[in-house]
């Protein structure tokens, strides 16, 4: 805490107020993610717009309250003709942590075509729920959308475990082997970050070979 107040104080010294505010603001945010809540509540109930409920639903999926989340994100696209990708996007985060992947599936459907879609965590995720519900290779193809190098570390991880159970070995170590060695050239926050990942890959790859 003692750093925290040298940090704000900084910023009040170096910043115009209006930018302090703003920054001190987002500090106390992390802190008390509670309390980012509260403040878009209130703003909800000033102004019921599409956007306000929209920040709120996002709030809550940043502190894993799926549940509260999901009827701020309904309510955001009712009576919305258009698909709006976005929150469709969020829904489907939310429905996939509650395991709903009926939900997942069904959402999908209403963004697939979308051009932001492809290669997409929403894709990804999408992927698992048909695994869940038995649809195999139809997951195996979604997934595999997801292979980009430099990129997408824990879900690469995830889909080389998943062919791995598919008895497709020799797919599974390419992918972990390019993890592996993408990680000898990621920054230090980076690693910080996909340590576990890396060290998970790293005895998946003892094992197998």
């Amino acid at each position: 805490m003692p750093l925290i107040g040298c940090v704000i104080y900084l910023i009040t010294q170096v910043y115009n107020k209006r930018d302090a505010e703003k920054i001190t603001n987002e500090i106390t945010h992390i802190i008390n993610p509670t309390k980012k809540i509260k403040d878009l509540e209130k703003q909800l109930e000033f102004s019921e717009s599409y956007q306000n409920r929209v920040n709120l639903a996002d709030a809550y999926l940043e502190n894993k309250d799926y549940k509260n989340a999901i009827p701020y994100y309904l309510d955001s696209i009712e009576g919305n003709k258009q698909n709006d990708f976005y929150v469709i996007k969020q829904l489907i985060e939310c429905y996939f942590n509650l395991e709903d992947c009926e939900k997942v599936i069904s959402y999908t459907e209403k963004i697939k075509d979308h051009p932001e879609f492809k290669k997409s965590r929403s894709q990804f995720l999408y992927g698992l729920a048909l695994e869940k519900v038995g649809k195999i290779e139809e997951a195996e193809t979604n997934l595999k959308e997801i292979d980009i190098r430099y990129s997408f570390y824990e879900e690469r991880l995830i889909l080389a475990k998943f062919l791995l159970s598919r008895s497709k070995k020799e797919e599974a170590k390419d992918i972990l082997e390019e993890i592996k060695t993408e990680s000898q050239y990621m920054t230090k926050p980076n690693k910080r970050i996909y340590r576990l990942t890396i060290q998970e890959v790293e005895k998946l790859l003892i094992e197998i070979n």
